[in-house]
Parts: C-alpha cells; structure tokens; sequence
C-alpha cells in the first residue's frame, strides 16, 4: 500500500462577518461612478488591514513618461516575460493584453512597453485600488468593504490566466500572491476526518516555492509545471482541475488536495474537506476560481521523490502532407504512452515536432522500451523525408528533472506576449479514431499539446470533485494561440480572435461531446457552460448560490456569470 505524506498550501485562517451592500440597484460600481467610496471610507478599510492598500498600475508603466521614466524601465525589459516577475506585480497580467481594454468604438486602452509607438501610458483593465492581503483577516476585511460598497471585485494571485479574470476595468482588487506560508506536518488530520487520516501538509504560492520545501523533505508533489515555476499552487490552478507532469501516475490536483481553507461572501473563513462543508469543496477543486470564495489555503497529498526517466524527441518535415500524417500518427500513439504512466508536452510547427515526455518510477530500459512504438514510426517516415532524433536521459529524483527544465528553458522566459488561446481535451476515441481530422486542426494553428491525462486521471470517478467529468476520459489536451504585436489596432485584434474562433469551431465540430481545460481557454468557446464544467454545471451553481448569496465573485464564463452582462458590471 503506498503511503502518503501531504503538505499544507496555506495562503491562512479565520472567521467573520461581512457587511451587507448598500446599492442593491443590480449593477457593481466601479472607477469614476459617484458610487465610486471616498479616500475616506478608503483611509477606514486601509486601518482594518495589516498592508497599506495598493494602487495597481500596468506592468510597462515605469517607462513612462517616455523622455522621463517614472521608474526603472530597464528592469522592466529585463522582466518582461518572465513570470515570476510578473506576478511579483499586482496590477502585471501574464499576458499584457488583459491589462489593456478594448472600448465598443475600437479605442484601446493601454500601457506598451514599446514607448516609441507614441501612445500614453493608460490604466486599461488594471484595478486601481486593492487589498495586500496577507491574512484571512485582510481577505474578510476587503470582502465586508466590497460588499458595503457594492463594488467590482477581483482576485489576483500570480496573473496566470488565459481569459483575463485577475483584471477588471475599474476594480477593486485582492492581491493574495505574498500570503507564502509553507507548514510542513508528518501526521496531519483533516478536521472532521478520523483520527487515523494522517497528512503530511505543505503550504505556499507558486509551484518552484512548494517543489523546494516539498523536496527538503524528500516529497514530490502533483502540480503545475512551467519553465520558472511561476504558476500559483493554490488558486486558480486548482479549481481548474490542475493538470501536472505527474497527473498519468498520480491524478489532477483536485484528486490530491485533501482540505481547503476560504473565504466566502458572507465573511465565513471556513475549513473544507469531505467531512464538513463537502458541497463547497466538491465545488473548489475543478468549479472554476474566484467563483465560490476566496482560498486561503490548500493542504495537498504528496509522495515520496522517485527517479524519472525524460524521453526528447524532434521530427522534422518539409512536406506539409507528411507533417500531418507525422502528427496524427504521434496522436494516435498517445493513449498507451499514458497507460505506461508516461506524461509529455509537445510542440509543432508547420515543419517539426518536439516532444518531451516524462514518467516516474521506471527505469531507462523500460522506459526506452515503452516509447520504442513512437521511435519506430518516426524512423517508418524517413522514406518520406522526415528526419528524427531522440534521447531518453535518467534522472535521480522528479525534483531534479524538473530543475533540469528550469535551468535549460529559454532564458527569454514564456510571458508578456499579447496572446489568446483555446484549448480541448481529447479522449482515447478520438485520438485512435480521428487522429487525422485533428492533425490537420492543429498542424494549421501550430498548436501545442499536453499529454497529462489518462492513467490515474481515469481511474477517478467522475463525480470525486467538481471538476468536468470530460476530464476522466482525457488523454491529452490540445492548445491553439493567436498573437499580436503591440499597438495592434481593434480590427487587428479581432481578425486575429476571428481565427481563433475558427479553430474553436473545427475542433467543437469534430468533438462535441469533450470540453475544454478551465485555465487554458477563450473568452469564445462554445456552449462555455458544457465545454468547462460538462454534467456537472447545475450542481455547482447551486453550490455557488448556496455559498455566495451577494453574488460577490464572478468572473468570464465561471458558473453564474451567464446572469451578468458582458462586463460583468450588471446582474441580469
């Protein structure tokens, strides 16, 4: 019987009461409206919390004025795509176009980090006042003022968000990233649980943070993976679903997360787990983030560190014909790589293909023998032109892997672009039988993928958690982007999102019955509702009602934003 540990993400708390909203007109006050609270009524909220409020601005701001530089411009080039620089800040979005805000006549605000496009530093969609939370006390406190004063609210951790939900035009906001306590406990019982339910706990923001304290103890955890480790650990990641390069031998991060800690609208700091409250942590661990409350802390199961083996491989084509039979025919191979307990993440171009798998416990022969399926059909194309090189290289310990891509990921890091995505989650029927409609899909967006489902995934059942049941019969996930340069006008803008509206109805044509990852998506997939939450959506919406009746938190395609209007401004 395997034996589990656990550590504690404890971002913290306690107990309250909220104040009741004094506007009940149906819409939110934001920036600039008389309902708008005096410096006053803020200097009252500011004595209440441990931080001064803070004033968030955009992440290019510092270098501006142009010919003047408020701050240090050259650290903010120096940062700009690196996440965890970006979420250092609390108005700094991953992706800088959510900071920015697109008005209906195509005027843009904005803050470009190019300042030689001539364009004045804009708040956009940044909030312009928050709480530095770093209690469950700061949290109460900011939740009871919003409510007071029936204004917008938003959540911001780290900034890593793909629908721009840690934004919001003339918002307030609740920066939780510097709650960072990390609680290491050999024998952790779930409150309500039997006495003999014993957990190690480890608590912390970002996944390179809890990998570290994790590891000193030999643990390895089921988290997110990114090259700087920047991805939050215990907030939005997790009430997506929380996909890991250990989700094929260990399962999502809602299998693994054991008890949460949050804050609801009513100013309750409750403690969930399956033996009290069971309804909201069913909810918190795939129902979507900033939906129900706002996270405190996460207690996680954890395992003992094993040696890995890392497969890379890259293909290369010339032929646009052959890159899609490549394609489909890695697609079609992909279930019994997971069945073997292998995890990957894949890359394509119209002319190659990189693909860097992962699989924990096993050796270097048994695991060359696993992928050896993939290496003899890559070598079956070279009479077809395609030229492949692959290497299986051994690790002592996950940690030491994961280090390794750490250290060899571009250094140019993977944010700061102006970027939008759609993603699908596709089941082991769609990959052994429509492999080739869906190559040519993501040969023509270039799409990447990642391989994090089957194995334990599927072993769960589908109504464990909140999360989409499309879940436990997922493979691999498949992502599409479109980009776009800075100073891009609204028309360009919308002819890149037309593209990508494109592909989201291919793929939505071709699977209508998978879904799409929560964390990883558009503000334009299909029939949202089914797509992010499956089976499962009306359920959560009543838990939402049952556990926010102010209907404080809402954010872009979450349960219950269906009833507010597309700023999310005014409750239908």
């Amino acid at each position: 019987m395997l034996v589990t540990k656990l550590f504690t993400l404890s971002l913290f708390a306690l107990g309250g009461l909220a104040g009741a909203p004094v506007n009940s007109t149906g819409c939110l006050c934001t920036y600039g409206q008389p309902c708008w609270p005096t410096a006053d009524q803020f200097a009252e909220l500011e004595s209440q919390v441990s931080q001064p409020l803070i004033y968030p601005v955009p992440s290019a701001s510092a270098c501006y004025p142009a010919n003047d530089p408020s701050g240090n411009c050259t650290q903010v080039v120096q940062g700009w795509t690196d996440g965890n620089w970006r979420s250092s800040l609390p108005g700094a979005m991953e992706e800088p176009n959510f900071e920015s805000f697109i008005f209906k006549n195509g005027t843009i605000s904005a803050c470009y980090l190019n300042t030689s496009l001539g364009v004045p530093c804009e708040q956009g969609s940044v909030p312009v006042i928050g709480v530095d939370a770093r209690t469950p006390q700061d949290i109460q406190a900011a939740v009871s003022f919003a409510l007071r004063y029936n204004i917008k609210l938003v959540v911001k951790n780290t900034g890593h968000d793909y629908l721009g939900r840690s934004a919001g035009r003339g918002s307030f906001v609740v920066w939780t990233h510097k709650m960072k306590n990390i609680t290491y406990d050999a024998s952790f019982t779930p409150q309500g649980a039997p006495t003999d339910e014993t957990y190690q706990v480890e608590s912390g923001v970002q996944w390179h943070e809890a990998y570290d304290a994790a590891n000193q103890n030999g643990r390895m955890m089921v988290g997110g993976v990114c090259p700087d480790g920047s991805i939050g650990a215990a907030g939005g990641w997790l009430q997506g679903g929380g996909h890991s390069s250990l989700s094929p031998t260990y399962g999502l991060g809602v299998d693994n997360a054991v008890q949460i800690t949050v804050v609801t609208s009513t100013g309750d700091h409750l403690t969930v787990n399956n033996y009290q409250y069971p309804d909201l942590f069913w909810a918190l661990r795939g129902g979507g983030g900033s939906t129900y409350g706002i996270i405190t802390s996460v207690t996680y199961r954890t395992y003992q560190q094993l040696p890995v083996v890392m497969y890379f491989v890259q293909a290369n084509a010339t032929n646009g014909t052959v890159m899609k039979e490549l394609i489909g025919g890695m697609l079609r191979l992909l279930p019994n790589l997971t069945d073997d307990g292998w995890a990957g993440y894949g890359q394509l171009t119209n002319t190659s293909v990189t693909f860097m798998g992962v699989n924990p416990g096993t050796s270097t022969v048994t695991g060359n023998a696993s992928m050896q399926p993939l290496t003899d059909y890559l070598l079956s194309l070279e009479s077809k032109g395609v030229s492949s090189a692959a290497v299986i290289i051994p690790f002592d310990t996950w940690y030491a892997w994961f280090t390794w891509v750490k250290q060899s990921a571009s250094t140019t890091g993977e944010d700061g672009a102006n970027k939008m995505i759609t993603s699908r989650l596709l089941s082991r029927d769609t990959l052994v039988n429509q492999y080739a409609d869906v190559a040519g899909i993501l040969y023509d967006c270039q799409a990447t993928f990642n391989m994090v489902g089957g194995g334990k995934v599927s072993q769960v059942d589908p109504d464990s958690a909140g999360l989409n049941p499309t879940w436990r019969n997922t493979i691999v996930e498949t992502v599409c982007s479109v980009f776009w340069a800075e100073g891009a006008t609204a028309v360009e803008i919308a002819g890149q999102i037309d593209q990508l509206k494109v592909w989201i109805e291919n793929m939505y044509s071709l699977t209508p019955q998978a879904g799409a990852y929560f964390n990883e998506a558009s503000l334009f997939e299909i029939d949202w509702q089914y797509t992010f939450f499956g089976s499962h959506y009306s359920k959560l919406k009543e838990i939402k009602d049952k556990y926010d009746p102010y209907h404080l938190f809402v954010v872009a395609e979450g349960v219950g934003s269906d009833e507010w209007n597309e700023e999310l401004t005014c409750r239908w």
